[in-house]
C-alpha cells in the first residue's frame, strides 16, 4: 500500500474516477489548486503507477466476439509464467492468484476460432502451464472503476 498518498490525492483520485474528463482547472477547483498544481498532482500519481485515466470500452460492444478468463493453474514459478502469459496477444488482464488457479488471465479475441488458437497455441505451449479452464463471457454485466483510495 502506498502510505504517500495525502489528502489532496486522494480527492483527484476520486474525482477522477468519477469523471476522467475533468480538465485540471476543474480538478485545481475541487482541491484548492491551480490548474497547473492540479497537473503536477496528477502526473506524479502516473509516473507512480498510482492513477491511470483511461476510457473504458465494452470489448463485446466493438465487434469483439469473444472475451473470457481463463483459470490457470501453473508448475514452478507463477511470476515467471505470468511474464510470459502477459506478452501474448490478447491478453488485456492477468492477476496473480491463491486457491484453484494460480493466474486469472482475461483474454479478448475477435473471433471463436481465434480465442480457441489463444487458449490452444499460446497458453498452454507457455513452459510451466499445467491446466487452463475457461469461463466464456455472454455480456459485461457490472464494470465498476469507482473505489476510493485507503
Amino acid at each position: 500500500m502506498d502510505t504517500d498518498l495525502d489528502d489532496i490525492d486522494r480527492e483527484l483520485i476520486v474525482a477522477l474516477q468519477l469523471d476522467g474528463r475533468l480538465t485540471y482547472a476543474e480538478l485545481g477547483e475541487r482541491v484548492a489548486l491551480s490548474a497547473g498544481g492540479a497537473r503536477l498532482r496528477v502526473l506524479r500519481l502516473e509516473e507512480r503507477g498510482i492513477l491511470q485515466v483511461v476510457g473504458v470500452t465494452d470489448p463485446l460492444r466493438l465487434g469483439y466476439e469473444r472475451m473470457a478468463m481463463l483459470g490457470v493453474t501453473v508448475q514452478g514459478d507463477a511470476r515467471a509464467v505470468a511474464d510470459q502469459i502477459g506478452k501474448l496477444d490478447g491478453v488485456i488482464y492477468l492477476v496473480l492468484g491463491s486457491g484453484p488457479f494460480d493466474l486469472l488471465v482475461e483474454v479478448l479475441a475477435e473471433t471463436p476460432d481465434a480465442l480457441f488458437a489463444i487458449v490452444n497455441d499460446q497458453v498452454r505451449a507457455v513452459s510451466g502451464v499445467v491446466s487452463v479452464q475457461t469461463f466464456d463471457y455472454h455480456a459485461i454485466h457490472t464494470h465498476r472503476f469507482i473505489w476510493g483510495p485507503r
